[in-house]
């Protein structure tokens, strides 16, 4: 029998989010299917383990993460993501991306942009045989997202989108992607229990319990 194919995956942005991706695929990767896991919904997805999914590339702009291996950029501030897994080397550096609007006002007072010109995306993507990008850019990057979903089709890989720009909802990128046979997939991604299902819960609460609301 031969061994199942891996699914390999890009991230761009070197955050929080990416932080705790990389420890979860390390945490749970020897997850039984049927054991109830704290904190992980599903542990086979697609007939797809926890542990058939392996990093191929990051991507981020940032001079302290830039160059790393991704297993310690993760860790480089202002990420400040709890440790609760111990992530071996990976042998994937960190390489130099496109910034656009992809450092909001906030960020740029916290970190220094990497010098040097933007990696070659696509060659990188090509060459690590990377099937699919998760974006974890901060929230607003609106054009530095739409930069990289381009570069997601000229590779060939299908795109995660883990932030509230319209892309996988756009009527325009789906199309693209199905054109091509690629899966696209969000926009934005919810915590387990974080602030958006929270938000979602109390508002069904407050119109089962006959609250009139304008807007939240």
């Amino acid at each position: 029998m031969s061994e199942k194919k891996k699914v390999r995956v890009a991230i761009v942005g070197v955050g929080n989010c990416a932080a705790a991706l990389v420890q979860g695929i390390q945490y749970y990767k020897d997850a039984a299917d049927d054991a109830e896991i704290p904190g992980l919904m599903h542990a086979t997805v697609g007939g797809y383990h926890v542990r058939d999914i392996e990093f191929s590339a990051a991507i981020d702009v940032v001079e302290g993460k830039v160059g790393k291996d991704l297993s310690e950029a993760i860790w480089v501030e202002p990420n400040n993501t709890i440790k609760f897994a111990e992530v071996p080397h990976l042998n994937i550096p960190v390489s130099r991306g496109m910034t656009h609007d992809g450092l909001g006002k906030y960020v740029k007072t916290k970190v220094k942009k990497a010098e040097g010109p933007t990696d070659n995306i696509v060659k990188i993507l090509k060459e690590t045989k990377t099937d699919v990008i998760v974006n974890f850019m901060p929230v607003g990057s609106e054009m530095a997202t739409k930069w990289y979903v381009e570069q997601a089709l000229e590779a060939g890989c299908a795109f995660v989108n883990g932030i509230p720009v319209f892309i996988a909802s756009s009527e325009y990128w789906s199309k693209r992607f199905a054109e091509r046979s690629l899966p696209i997939i969000g926009d934005d991604i919810k915590s387990q229990v974080g602030a958006t299902i929270t938000h979602r819960v109390l508002t069904n609460l407050f119109k089962d319990r006959g609250i009139h609301l304008d807007r939240t």
